[in-house]
């Protein structure tokens, strides 16, 4: 759909336009007069001659022209004729503020009567059950709580959450809005449809998303291509986890990666921040905003004049993961000269009250630090008091001039308070207008930084994201599902060149002895069938197994189990010792992804797993594989053995590309036994749709 005309609107008409006081009508009106909004404005309710001061049409069809936007400020049952009527006339889009659709059950009729009749005109539709539109860069608001004047910057703001866009207006830490939508139910557009739209608007450099639902992936992965493209940043907070899909919730792989953390590992690896709270969401925005990400050293020197807060800000960055590397001696010894001799040159620096006000001084000090060929950003700490007056104002303001002056300097400048309500608003705005990101609050800012930190995605990463969650949403909707015995999802990871312990189905006790000389005196039994998922916990197998009459034993009370009637025995060689992990790739999230993690019976327990969106190269998953907290298992830690992690993450690359090839639901292996000489996978199960 074309957005252009609902987010720069030349026309507006308000239908339901009313004097009630509070009125969502009433308020549209009063905010186009509060903002001094320049295009044309049509009140139209069929009961009043003027309101508000504004000429009244008794319908959009009485109107001189097929206004750019139509606000449609009255009940439910009402809205989907007045949202046909638009579409006939040729207006650009709609915003809708009712509650009363799919997010209740008595509304769902009415939502779907809004959506065919916007689909009928492809008429672009804010809402229903949202705030709307403001953008304070164009100067329009189609917004039914009041907006007054404010300045306009390079964020841009889509919310599922109305209150968190009324909050992010009314904020005041330098934040400068561009636009902002609070898009309610997403009936017609959904958020993933702002986001392409916004990168194409003049003056946005970054984008804030709070998210309550996960939405269409592909659709996500062209939005965030095409910012990628633009070079408009983009974070997002997303709340609440649903659950994961029908096929993942049968194996372990629902519990250890559900559809929560597959879009988050999705917006990552298509170069999306991670916010956590909306407070961190606007910063990280904001941060963005003022440079993007890369492009320098990754370390970060930290100043303050506080020992205590430096103490802080060290073990807060090393916890983030943003580094605060040792200094060059070169760097040291420029230090030196400038430092009191109550200091040390240290990264993080603690200059002491002493050179507080010495603007020369502080200016000194930052340049130092950024001419460190490790250091490529200077992060500092500056905390400034509510009613400063006489010559406490001119301190304060000599101590951040400091800063100022060394804007030339080559690494990125960051100040950051460390309490959020110590970094008043127009300090932060004047900073960020001479290109030095201000940051209110430590905690959110480190986290804004190990954001900047991080290199940009190629947008062709993003693509194959997204061709990978086409191709997999074209292949197999809408089949029954259907599962494999272990042994047939052995047979097809064996085709593709996928190690499996040797083995095969038996038919009776003989041949179950007889399987035991043929794979090498030591092997498992185990009931294999359709209905079988975690054998563990039924007690359907039988593991190192060396005698024929151990044999026989596990073959009759296998054979005696109940689950045995839709089972055949089957018997393998078991797999070399090593460390237990799970391989598992999925579709049935909002795109394909690959899991990696321990396995065996810790999978739930621990959690620790690695999720790469696919497609996946080896030197990804290996790269994701290093970074599991238990990864030291694999790599020889506390004396241990160093494993084969190159065979796993080949192992799991192969994984994933069956899973794309074969148009495969579910493929979960758990678990893989990595051990010195390779990696095979011990049990699996594959879904798929018929």
């Amino acid at each position: 759909m074309d957005l252009s005309r609902l987010l720069d609107p030349k026309s507006i008409a308000i239908v339901g336009a009313s004097e009630r006081p509070a009125s969502y009508g009433g308020e549209a009106l009063l905010n186009l007069k509060r903002i001094n909004y320049g295009g044309k404005v049509y009140a139209v309710n069929p009961g009043r001659d003027e309101v508000h001061g504004f000429d009244c049409f008794a319908s959009l069809a009485d109107l001189p022209e097929a206004p750019d936007a139509v606000i449609v400020a009255i009940p439910a049952e009402h809205v989907a004729a007045v949202i046909e009527q638009a579409g006939a006339l040729g207006c650009g889009g709609a915003v809708v503020f009712a509650a009363g659709f799919s997010e209740s059950r008595e509304g769902e009729q009415h939502e779907a009567e809004l959506v065919a009749a916007a689909a009928a005109h492809d008429l672009p539709v804010c809402g229903p059950n949202g705030n709307g539109i403001v953008s304070i860069a164009s100067n329009f608001a189609l917004w039914g709580d009041m907006v007054g004047p404010r300045d306009a910057g390079p964020v841009a703001l889509v919310s599922q959450s109305g209150n968190v866009a009324v909050n992010a207006i009314a904020s005041r830490r330098g934040l400068r809005l561009h636009t902002v939508v609070s898009c309610g139910n997403q009936a017609v557009l959904d958020a993933a449809d702002y986001l392409e739209a916004f990168c194409q608007l003049d003056g946005v450099r970054s984008v804030a998303c709070y998210l309550e639902a996960e939405g269409d992936g592909a659709r996500w992965c062209a939005a965030l291509e095409a910012c990628a493209r633009a070079d408009v940043a983009v974070t997002i907070l997303k709340a609440g986890s649903s659950e994961a899909g029908a096929a993942a919730a049968q194996a372990h792989t629902g519990a250890v990666a559900g559809d929560q953390r597959v879009f988050e590992a999705m917006a990552e690896a298509a170069g999306a921040a991670w916010a956590r709270d909306p407070h961190e969401l606007l910063e990280t925005a904001k941060a963005l905003a003022v440079r993007g990400r890369g492009g320098l050293a990754a370390g970060v020197a930290v100043m303050t004049c506080s020992g205590g807060d430096s103490s802080v800000c060290a073990d807060l960055a090393a916890e983030i993961g943003v580094s605060l590397p040792p200094l060059q001696p070169e760097t040291i010894a420029r230090l030196e000269e400038l430092l009191p001799s109550a200091a040390t040159a240290a990264n993080p620096l603690d200059y002491t009250a002493l050179l507080w006000g010495d603007p020369g001084a502080i200016e000194g000090l930052v340049r130092a630090l950024a001419d460190d060929p490790g250091i490529g950003r200077v992060l500092v700490l500056y905390d400034q008091p509510d009613g400063l007056d006489g010559d406490a104002v001119e301190s304060w303001a000599q101590a951040i001039e400091g800063v100022r002056a060394a804007t030339d300097c080559p690494a990125q400048l960051i100040v950051c308070s460390t309490l959020p309500e110590l970094m008043p608003d127009d300090v932060a705005a004047s900073l960020i207008d001479d290109g030095i990101a201000a940051l209110a609050g430590l905690q959110s800012g480190l986290q804004a930084i190990a954001e900047l930190v991080k290199e940009p995605v190629a947008p062709e990463r993003i693509a194959a994201i997204g061709a990978a969650c086409q191709r997999a949403a074209a292949s197999e909707r809408g089949g029954e599902l259907e599962w494999l015995s272990e042994h047939d999802a052995k047979a097809l990871l064996a085709t593709h060149a996928l190690a499996v312990p040797e083995g095969r189905v038996v038919g009776d006790q003989d041949d179950a002895v007889a399987a035991l000389s043929q794979l090498g005196g030591r092997v498992v039994i185990k009931l294999s069938g359709t209905e079988l998922r975690h054998k563990s916990e039924l007690g359907a197998l039988a593991l190192n197994l060396r005698s024929e009459d151990d044999v026989r034993s596990a073959y009759s009370r296998l054979s005696a189990l109940p689950a045995a009637a839709s089972a055949s025995v089957f018997v393998e060689a078991m797999a070399e010792p090593g460390v237990e992990m799970i391989v598992a790739a999925r579709t049935d999230a909002v795109v394909p992804a690959l899991i990696v993690g321990l396995g065996g019976i810790w999978t739930e327990l621990l959690s620790d797993a690695a999720v790469i969106p696919l497609p996946a190269s080896a030197s990804e998953i290996e790269a994701a594989i290093r970074g599991l907290r238990g990864a030291a298992l694999l790599d020889g830690g506390r004396g241990g053995v160093k494993l084969a992690i190159g065979a796993l993450a080949e192992f799991a690359a192969g994984v994933g590309e069956l899973l794309l090839e074969r148009g495969l639901e579910l493929i979960e292996c758990n678990p893989v036994i990595v051990s010195e000489h390779g990696a095979v996978a011990a049990d699996a199960l594959i879904a798929r749709r018929t």
